[in-house]
């Protein structure tokens, strides 16, 4: 039985800067869908409100090849089996309680409706926060009869994400773009970046509560946050390059303090169960990287403890594994938790590092179907002014194309040099509650209509020049000069102090210390180089 969330009304009780509210489905690249699972959704929500950490169904429902939309989702066997409309988990529910909050019938979180914060009717720059004035923003909030509001962790806020939105990046022609949000606006206060106010189209990042365990960019402290317009979790440096502070959107959140908290143990039989969402997860991951199509295939054959019923997670799912506590730069580890085994690699600045895993979610833009969203267990990586470093940290969530050449994108892709790799590793799931659907059921989910005045174009341009590789670069910063001065060494060479050209146990670092007796095939207690884990195949 599918249930439709509440349409918006056209008399809104937000009204957003520079967005119309008419409501049209012409224009958009492919169909955009909201739907739920083909159950009860009563006994959807009250099967989700038995646990501690119910994972949303992530709303995508169409069907995506290698590039577009597809009339028939795959069958057993074929490409693209397996993809995450596949698999419905529990459907977003939503409850309007007419006093300016918004309670997630799945997770029973309570949320602020409006990310209008000041007050005055309209959702533009003068709404966004710091970091530390959000903080009081929260301390101080009383709304509903509650004072015990919070900022969101990373985690909660990722909960609100629906994966039928479009990406607009890139958009910079003055016109107007019908675009479905990564958010239900229906519910929630939503709007693009002001960029009546200088800020770009898709400055729409929330601010979440969690800062980055390590730092990225040039030793930044760092926050992550979830941008709702273009479907990523990123890093975002609390200060700005010119020593202005990062401000964001904020949605504020109470109850289910447990929401977020993992519940792990391992069964002793290659996989580990989280009590907190009844998944069960791989131990191990693929051990090498593939393509998309390949890590579905992976998923959908693979045998382990008994079980055929393995699948590729969705984004959502994937990410509730992710441990924030832990980076490979503080604890010489991937962003997860202990009991997994996890591969390491040695990434594009020639470190060790660990791999970015693959969701079963396409990650829709204005040119298709064709990225699929992945999380990033070790650095997310970026090539800025010709240095590899950590641009959005571990466990940012980005998307990469599903096949190709990643030697194409040897210098990076985008403004931030983003590392392209295609071939990124795997770790399967199974659980009970998921249901199977070969052909879902959608329904069109509204689009909000951005109208852009054509100044995109020159605002990028003031933020920096583009180089042939399309990596951003900023005149007059030498600040990157001299950082990363072992970048490009040798880690062998670094770690081996006697010279032997091997790598005893006492001189073993990090992963390869954590990894040494499975590292060290020949059993006979060093690392050579040629054990050593083998570079980011490029396709």
């Amino acid at each position: 039985m599918k249930k439709t969330i509440k349409k918006q009304s056209k008399q809104a009780k937000i009204k957003l800067s520079k967005v119309c509210l008419t409501i049209v489905l012409a224009g958009l690249s492919t169909t955009s869908t909201l739907s739920f699972a083909v159950k009860d959704a009563d006994n959807s929500t009250s099967a989700a409100n038995q646990l501690t950490y119910p994972i949303v169904d992530s709303n995508q429902t169409a069907c995506f090849g290698l590039t577009d939309t597809l009339s028939t989702c795959p069958a057993k066997g074929d490409d693209g089996f397996g993809q995450d409309s596949q698999y419905q988990g529990f459907a977003a529910s939503y409850s309007n309680n007419g006093n300016g909050t918004v309670t997630d019938n799945n997770t029973q979180l309570m949320w602020v409706q409006t990310i209008d914060t000041n007050g005055d009717g309209e959702i533009t720059v003068k709404d966004k926060m710091t970091y530390d004035d959000a903080m009081d923003y929260a301390k101080n909030l009383k709304l509903a009869g509650y004072a015990d509001w919070r900022i969101p962790d990373i985690k909660e806020l990722y909960s609100l994400m629906m994966f039928d939105g479009e990406d607009p990046s890139g958009l910079s022609a003055k016109g107007n773009y019908a675009l479905v949000p990564f958010i239900d606006n229906s519910y929630f206060g939503y709007n693009s970046g002001d960029t009546d106010a200088g800020e770009r189209l898709i400055d729409s990042q929330y601010l979440s509560r969690t800062k980055y365990v390590s730092t990225t960019m040039r030793a930044d402290e760092t926050v992550f946050g979830v941008n709702f317009i273009d479907g990523r979790i990123k890093g975002y440096g609390v200060t700005m390059p010119r020593g202005a502070e990062k401000t964001f959107y904020v949605l504020a959140v109470r109850g289910n303090t447990d929401y977020g908290v993992n519940q792990l143990v391992d069964n002793n039989n290659s996989t580990i169960t989280d009590t907190a969402t009844k998944l069960t997860w791989q131990k191990g991951d693929s051990e090498r990287g593939m393509d998309w199509n390949s890590a579905l295939q992976y998923c959908e054959n693979l045998t382990l403890a008994g079980s055929r019923d393995w699948r590729l997670p969705n984004a959502k799912e994937l990410q509730s594994i992710v441990d924030y506590t832990r980076s490979p730069d503080t604890t010489d580890s991937a962003s997860i938790d202990s009991l997994f085994d996890t591969t390491s690699i040695i990434n594009e600045a020639e470190k060790i590092d660990y791999a970015n895993y693959w969701s079963s979610s396409t990650h829709l833009n204005l040119h298709g179907g064709q990225n699929a969203a992945y999380l990033a267990f070790g650095r997310s990586l970026g090539n800025m002014n010709g240095n590899w470093i950590d641009v959005h940290g571990a466990g940012a969530q980005r998307s990469d194309p599903k096949t190709g050449d990643a030697s194409q994108f040897s210098e990076g892709h985008g403004p931030q040099g983003d590392a392209i790799r295609i071939n990124n590793y795997v770790r399967c799931v199974t659980d009970d509650k998921t249901e199977f659907v070969q052909q879902p059921a959608t329904v069109e989910r509204e689009a909000v209509i951005f109208t852009l005045t054509g100044n995109e174009a020159a605002i990028a341009g003031q933020r920096g020049t583009v180089n042939r590789q399309g990596v951003a670069t900023q005149k007059g910063n030498n600040r990157q000069q001299g950082m990363n001065s072992q970048q490009g060494r040798d880690p062998f060479t670094m770690l081996d102090t006697n010279g032997d050209g091997k790598l005893s146990k006492q001189e073993a670092r990090g992963p390869l210390a954590n990894d040494f007796d499975r590292i060290d095939v020949n059993a006979d207690g060093y690392i050579s180089q040629s054990e050593l884990p083998k570079k980011h195949p490029r396709n």
